[in-house]
Formats: C-alpha cells, sequence, structure tokens
C-alpha cells in the first residue's frame, strides 16, 4: 500500500465487509461471492488502494518467475532452457515453480500468488497456463507484469502471450502428405478448447479445401494430448471400411501411440501409413523410423517472452500484444508416398 493510502480497514468498512474478506480479495482468493467480489473491487479503485509487489522499485528488477505446467516433458526443458539463457543474458535471477501441476488443466494452485509477492518477484511467464479471471485481476491489481507462454485459451484483451505459427503448421503438414499423393488423410487433433490445437486443425482443412478435397468428418479424431488416447483413435481409423492412408498428429506425444497402434496392426510407416507429427520434440528423431514434423520454435518462443517481460518491467508495453515465431517442416522417415 503507498504511504498514507487508505488501510485494508477502511477498505472493508466502506465495502461492508470484515477485514478477512477483504484481504482475500486483494490477494487473488477465489472462495469469495462475485458479488462481494465487486464490492471490494470498488472500494478498492474508489479510495485509491494500491499493494504492490515488495521489491525496491529504485533497483533493476533482478528475480523472475517460470511457472511450468510439469517438470517431467522435454516440453518443459525446451522452455526451460529458453528462459534460462535470456535470463542469463538480461541479468536476471529466475524462479521454477510447477504450480501449475496438481490442478485442472493450466490453472496455478491456490496461494501461489502470495508466494510471488512475498518473493518480491518482478515478473513471471506462464507456460501453458489458463488463469481464472481473479487471477488476471490480482495481477493487474499488483501491477505485476507476466506474459503467456502458448496459453491454453485466447487471453482477454492487452495480455501479452507467444506463440508460434499453429495455422500455418497445420497446412505445411497437410500440404506434405497430399503433395507425395494421400488422398485419404486423417488428423489426430488436441484438446478442442486449446486455442493451438483448433489453430492446427482449421489449417489442416485449410490444405484439404485447396487441394480441393472434401473434409471427411470421421477422418477427424480428438486426441487430447495424450499418448494412450491417440492409440484408441488411431485403432478407430483403421477400423473404418475406408481406413486414411496418412496422418496428420497434432503432437509428437500422441504420434508415439499412432506408431503403437500400427504396430499393433502389422502395419508398417511410412510404406503402409505415414505419419506426421508437431512440435519436433527429441522423442521424434528417436523413433523408427525417425518422425516427420513440424517444428514449433519452444526455447526460442520462451526465450521472447522473457525478453518481452523485460521490456515490460522496465515500464514499456509491446505494441502487440500476440507474437507469433514461425514453424517449419522437419521431413524424416515416416512419410512417403501411399501404396498402389
Amino acid at each position: 500500500m503507498t504511504a498514507g493510502g487508505p488501510t485494508l480497514a477502511v477498505v472493508a468498512r466502506e465495502a461492508g465487509v470484515s477485514v478477512p474478506t477483504a484481504s482475500k480479495v486483494v490477494n487473488g482468493r477465489e472462495d469469495v461471492a462475485p458479488e462481494t467480489r465487486r464490492r471490494v473491487t470498488e472500494a478498492l479503485d474508489r479510495l485509491g488502494y494500491v499493494r504492490r509487489p515488495r521489491f525496491d522499485a529504485g533497483r533493476p528488477p533482478r528475480l523472475v518467475d517460470l511457472v511450468v505446467h510439469s517438470l517431467d516433458s522435454s516440453w518443459s526443458g525446451a522452455v526451460l532452457h529458453g528462459v534460462e539463457e535470456a535470463a542469463h543474458d538480461a541479468g536476471l535471477d529466475m524462479v521454477v515453480s510447477a504450480a501449475l501441476s496438481r490442478t485442472r488443466v493450466g490453472h496455478p494452485q491456490r496461494g501461489w500468488l502470495d508466494k510471488l509477492i512475498a518473493r518480491g518477484s518482478s515478473g513471471v511467464l506462464f507456460n501453458l497456463a489458463e488463469l481464472t479471471d481473479p487471477q488476471f485481476a490480482w495481477l493487474e491489481h499488483h501491477r505485476t507484469p507476466f506474459v503467456m507462454i502458448d496459453p491454453v485459451v485466447e487471453p482477454p484483451p492487452g495480455v501479452v502471450s507467444v506463440g508460434s505459427a499453429n495455422w500455418h503448421g497445420g497446412v505445411t503438414a497437410t500440404e506434405h502428405l497430399l503433395s507425395l499423393g494421400h488422398e485419404r488423410v486423417a488428423v489426430i487433433a488436441g484438446p478442442r478448447r486449446k486455442m493451438c490445437s483448433g489453430a492446427r486443425v482449421a489449417g489442416y482443412r485449410s490444405a484439404l479445401a485447396s487441394a480441393g478435397l472434401p473434409h471427411r468428418p470421421e477422418y477427424l479424431r480428438d486426441g487430447g494430448f495424450d499418448e494412450s488416447v491417440a492409440h484408441r483413435r488411431m485403432r478407430e481409423l483403421l477400423e473404418l471400411p475406408e481406413p486414411p492412408t496418412a496422418v496428420f498428429v497434432c503432437s509428437d506425444r500422441m504420434a508415439l501411440g499412432v506408431y503403437q497402434a500400427l504396430a499393433e496392426r502389422g502395419l508398417r510407416i511410412p510404406y503402409d501409413v505415414s505419419v506426421v507429427g508437431f512440435d519436433d520434440l527429441p522423442e521424434s528423431r528417436w523413433t523408427t523410423p525417425a518422425l516427420t514434423t513440424v517444428r514449433q520454435p519452444l526455447a526460442e518462443m520462451a526465450a521472447t517472452a522473457l525478453r518481452l517481460l523485460v521490456r515490460m518491467m522496465d515500464g514499456e508495453h509491446p505494441e502487440g500484444t500476440r507474437t507469433e515465431l514461425s514453424t517449419r517442416l522437419v521431413q524424416r522417415a515416416s512419410t512417403g508416398p501411399p501404396r498402389d
């Protein structure tokens, strides 16, 4: 709170609530009724109550938080590598936490934002996150700069995010299969509600339309970015009266499940079915045959997000709120012409 400003007790009295309830709103807690939250927020604004992170604004920022979805995936490893290098170049220290794990998909754990204040962090990077409205409000109220790396859903207006050209990647993957002569091309998508998955499927459909091929609803399957689900979806595709000769799988992790389903049926890649993935994680090079995939520049995305965050911590605001880095096809051994 600024010197000489109203106390939290004054805010609580103005809003007609208890001090603990007012404190919950200030700290972004979710266990507050919407009407109560509205009254407290209006009182905070009306009285000019501002609580800032506890760091010396006169000194250069020294600490940033990276909040990841998990720490046990090569995806997170690539993001961590990109942020670490960029933070080193900027002279920043970094705290890494898996505050998005063991919760609803992408939602930080309750109480994590309080720890952010206690650490005196100057800014936050969220990777694969889906923040709640109260959490967005908390960050805005405390004037905490943050950038989202590949957000799960479209963030609110004004929120800065960094991602990749997912639509173009879907087009590129599908056009590659079409150029080899495939006409029966299926897609195994990620979660329907996830922004990147929708863009990749839209690119797939656009490539089919440009080639004059109809979209066949039975060729679109949701895999949920899960290896075991993708395995089942590939088995379903193989049971169709006219199974696909090629499949675009919207993540490398799901492609591993597709490989397993094809092997169980005695089908060879790419002689019987061609497969294209998305991400270019290390696993794509270790599979047999090596996976043709769309490279998503994860480390570059993370480094770009960190550089944007530093500018915001210095008081700047990027001209555009969405930055997209280009994707490209990495051709390996899992694609080839369809059998006669």
